[in-house]
C-alpha cells in the first residue's frame, strides 16, 4: 500500500500487523509529520454499538495526555474501513527488547515503573502485553492500545485448545478476550475485567522481564490458562535470577489469583516499586531495601481509595510522595513559620 492514501494520510511503509489490524507508517498531509496508521479489521466494526463504546473509550484515552501512554491522534473511516491514526514511536517493542534475555533488575524497574504510571491515568487496558509496550530510543516507555481491547470485549463460548503458544503473542479474535499467557484469572474465566486485570498482567511482564521466561507456559492455550488459574510461577531462584525478596513480594502480590489481594490500584503499586527502588539521576536502580514495619503496610493499605464512575469502580489516583520529600516540605514549612513568627516579633519589639 505504499504510496497509497487514506484520508489525509500518505502511507509510507508497512510497520506490522496485529490481531486487530495492520499498522503502517504515513505521514499526516496536513500537518507534515509522520503517524502510525492502524487500519481496523472488518469484523471489529460490524457492531456499531461496540464501535460506539471503542470510539468513547479512544476519546477518554486521547484527553490524558499522558507522557506513558500512545496519544491518539484521529479515529475516522475511509473507503478503505475504519482507521485510527497515532503518535509513531521510533523505537522498540518490549517483547523484542526481551529477545537478548532477562532483563536487569534496574532496567526492569524502570519500564515497570512506567507502565504502572500510565495506569495511573484510570483506564482499563485488558491487554498488556510485551508487544504492547513500547521502548523509545530515550528511555521513554509508551503503552499502546489503551482502549482497543474494548472493541474487541465479547462472551466467549470456546476456547481454541490447539492456539498456538509459541513465539509472538497475539490476542485471537473468538477466545476469550486478552492473550494468552498474559491474561488475568478473572478474564480466563471470561468473567468482567477490571483495572486488577491489569495489574496481574503488569506482573507477569514484570516475571518476565526479571527472569527470561514467561511466568505460565503449556502446550497448548488451555493448558496455559489452566496454570494461570491453579498454579504459581516458579520461584526466581529456580531461574537462576537474583531478585531481592521485597520485590520477588512486590511481584506475588501482582499474581495473586484472587483481585482483593492484589495490589488495589495502579498508585499503589507504583508506590510499592518506588520503596523498593532509589534514584540515580533520572533513572531507577534497584535496592535492597529493609522491609516496611507491618503497620506502616497497614496504613498503606488502608489509604487506598477507590470512585465510581460510568464503567463502574475504578481507582481513585492517590500520589504519595516518599516519607522523606514529606517531612522536608513539613520542615520547610516549619522553617518558614519560624521565619513569620521572628518577624512578626521584631516588628513588634520596633513599635513598642
Amino acid at each position: 500500500m505504499a504510496g497509497q492514501s487514506i484520508s489525509h494520510y500518505k502511507i509510507l511503509s508497512r510497520l506490522g500487523a496485529g490481531g486487530m489490524g495492520e499498522v503502517y507508517l504515513a505521514e499526516d498531509k496536513k500537518l507534515s509529520r509522520k503517524v502510525a496508521l492502524k487500519l481496523l479489521h472488518a469484523e471489529f466494526t460490524r457492531d456499531a454499538g461496540r464501535v460506539r463504546r471503542f470510539e468513547q473509550e479512544a476519546r477518554a484515552v486521547s484527553a490524558l495526555n499522558h507522557p506513558n501512554i500512545l496519544t491518539i491522534f484521529e479515529i475516522g473511516e475511509s473507503n478503505e474501513g475504519r482507521y485510527i491514526a497515532t503518535e509513531f514511536i521510533d523505537g522498540q517493542t518490549l517483547r523484542e527488547r526481551m529477545k537478548g534475555g532477562r532483563l536487569a533488575p534496574s532496567a526492569a524497574l524502570d519500564i515497570a515503573a512506567q507502565i504502572a504510571a500510565a495506569h495511573g491515568a484510570e483506564i482499563v487496558h485488558r491487554d498488556i502485553k510485551p508487544e504492547n509496550v513500547m521502548l523509545r530510543r530515550d528511555g521513554i516507555v509508551k503503552v499502546l492500545d489503551f482502549g482497543l481491547a474494548k472493541l474487541a470485549e465479547h462472551r466467549p463460548t470456546a476456547v481454541d485448545s490447539k492456539a498456538s503458544t509459541v513465539g509472538e503473542a497475539h490476542t485471537d479474535p473468538g477466545t476469550v478476550l486478552g492473550t494468552v499467557g498474559y491474561m488475568s484469572p478473572e478474564q480466563a474465566r471470561g468473567q468482567e475485567a477490571d483495572h486488577r486485570a491489569d495489574i496481574f498482567s503488569f506482573g507477569v511482564i514484570l516475571y518476565e522481564m526479571l527472569s527470561g521466561r514467561r511466568a505460565f507456559s503449556g502446550e497448548s492455550a488451555v493448558e496455559v490458562m489452566n496454570a494461570i488459574l491453579k498454579e504459581e510461577p516458579p520461584e526466581f531462584g529456580e531461574t537462576n535470577t537474583k531478585v531481592s525478596p521485597q520485590l520477588e513480594k512486590i511481584v506475588r502480590r501482582c499474581l495473586e489469583k484472587q483481585p482483593e489481594r492484589r495490589f488495589q490500584s495502579a498508585s499503589d503499586l507504583g508506590f510499592a516499586l518506588e520503596a523498593f527502588s532509589a534514584p540515580s539521576g533520572s533513572r531507577l536502580e534497584a535496592a535492597a531495601l529493609p522491609a516496611a514495619p507491618e503497620s506502616a503496610r497497614a496504613r498503606f493499605d488502608r489509604g487506598q481509595g477507590t470512585r465510581r464512575h460510568a464503567r463502574g469502580e475504578v481507582p481513585l489516583l492517590v500520589t504519595r510522595q516518599p516519607l522523606h520529600g514529606l517531612l522536608h516540605r513539613r520542615a520547610a514549612q516549619e522553617d518558614r513559620g519560624h521565619k513569620r513568627v521572628g518577624t512578626n516579633a521584631l516588628r513588634d519589639t520596633k513599635e513598642s
